[in-house]
């Protein structure tokens, strides 16, 4: 048996156990190191390859990033910055057919750019905007699929751990991935307000108006969402001018991980000071942190024992080797990878996803010729598996945002959801067709700031 043979017949026995709900972090340990032990044919090699393997991994000083992001998430979440964001927008739309309904759109953006999860986002969201919804009449589809929808947000927009977690893999710039996901995040927004719109021209029954605010009232509750506006800023604005002011030889004002911890505390400040976050919730915000960070470092360890398996195997340069001799048209191939992501997305997380396909699919990527830099293919790439990935969380029938937005509403029966939230996976869809035809929308910012 070939080490490509091997590595394909592996991957489908640890999918097999995915299937199995196998947790993923072990299904993948497990592949790796029964796979690592056949390879080398020594029972010693995998046990003495994990020896190193875990200090390697986890002193890795980009990974500490990761957990201060989920820190400053957690302190955004407790800290009621959902609420004035939800208020704030619903005033300046919800004068408009749908206008409630945009203003969660809205406020899951501007979540999403302090919190940096999609389900803390669908969670939080949810338990502001579904009530005030549900009250002005919207219909039971509609509220729960924008929402669970719009939580996706939370990962588009940076921060995003999962972007970190690409970049760490494929030894790219943090920066710029963060400055490449901007642009499309904020048309995910748009796309997501404009099928609102669409859906309520189609559906009248199912949205209603509500009364016009005075500009007075719109001003004043749109001061009190400054402290996102300013978190967002020194996060994202400190990290940027760090690239472009090292390239100068001006001194830096802070790195990705220096950042995330000024956003972390910046967080937690403004819940002490507004009242959200006291000793209870302090203490709620650390666990929780500490148990998302000891899951995402356990399925990264599983993911690295699964990745030198294939490394032993060569199977991905092997496989990289094979498409780029068999003239298949680069466009197709990477269409068929967007496809795979959508089928895995019904059964996985999109870390895991990220960590079970990008050693596959990124040398594929790298071999295909896009008219494109290898940079430059590697943040377009990324971005788009971002995406699509990301379209598994609210795809039917088991996307975790509809499950997370169903806990939220229990007398909303799911099948509701599943048809509420069929017009936004439409618009994903349009969405990920536009920039695979136009890569160079992914790609303007950076190329402005760089």
């Amino acid at each position: 048996m070939t080490g490509l043979e091997l590595a394909l017949t592996a991957f489908a026995v640890m999918l097999g156990a995915i299937f199995l709900r196998v947790p993923i972090a072990l299904a993948m340990g497990l592949t790796g190191f029964f796979g690592t032990w056949i390879v080398l044919g020594n029972p010693n090699a995998p046990l003495a390859q994990m020896k190193t393997l875990t200090y390697d991994t986890f002193s890795s000083y980009s990974l500490s990033i990761v957990p201060l992001f989920l820190l400053m998430g957690q302190f955004a979440t407790k800290s009621g910055m959902s609420s004035a964001l939800f208020e704030a927008a619903s005033d300046w739309l919800g004068h408009r057919k749908g206008g409630v309904a945009m203003a969660a759109v809205g406020a899951c953006a501007g979540f999403g750019a302090v919190c940096g999860s999609s389900l803390a986002t669908a969670s939080t969201m949810g338990q502001v905007a579904l009530p005030e919804m549900r009250k002005r009449g919207y219909s039971d589809s509609l509220s729960t699929g924008v929402l669970a929808a719009g939580g996706t947000l939370g990962i588009l927009i940076p921060p995003s751990v999962i972007l970190v977690i690409y970049a760490i893999l494929t030894e790219q710039n943090i920066v710029k991935m963060f400055i490449a996901a901007l642009v499309p995040g904020i048309l995910a927004a748009f796309g997501y307000i404009l099928t609102v719109a669409i859906y309520v021209r189609i559906r009248p029954d199912a949205a209603t108006t509500a009364e016009r605010k005075p500009y007075m009232q719109r001003f004043r509750t749109l001061l009190r969402v400054w402290p996102v506006v300013v978190i967002f800023g020194l996060v994202m604005g400190g990290i940027a001018a760090d690239w472009n002011w090292a390239q100068s030889g001006v001194q830096a004002l802070f790195t990705p991980t220096e950042g995330a911890a000024v956003g972390a505390v910046a967080t937690g400040l403004y819940g002490l000071l507004t009242g959200g976050l006291n000793w209870s919730s302090f203490k709620d915000s650390i666990l929780s942190t500490a148990s998302a960070s000891a899951m995402i470092f356990f399925i990264i360890f599983g993911a690295q024992l699964f990745n030198s398996f294939l490394a032993f195997t060569q199977a991905p340069q092997q496989l990289a080797e094979w498409v780029a001799t068999q003239g298949f048209a680069p466009l197709m191939v990477l269409m068929v990878m967007l496809i795979a992501y959508l089928i895995f997305g019904c059964v996985m997380d999109s870390l895991s996803m990220i960590l079970l396909t990008i050693p596959i699919f990124f040398p594929i990527v790298m071999a295909l010729d896009f008219g494109l830099t290898p940079e430059q293919a590697a943040i377009w790439f990324g971005i788009l598996a971002l995406i699509v990935v990301e379209v598994g969380l609210i795809t039917p029938p088991v996307g975790m945002n509809l499950f997370i937005i169903n806990q939220v509403a229990r007398d909303i029966p799911i099948s509701r959801t599943y048809a509420g939230v069929a017009p936004f996976v439409a618009s994903d869809l349009i969405r990920v067709v536009i920039l695979v035809a136009f890569p160079g929308i992914t790609l303007w910012l950076v190329g402005v700031m760089f």
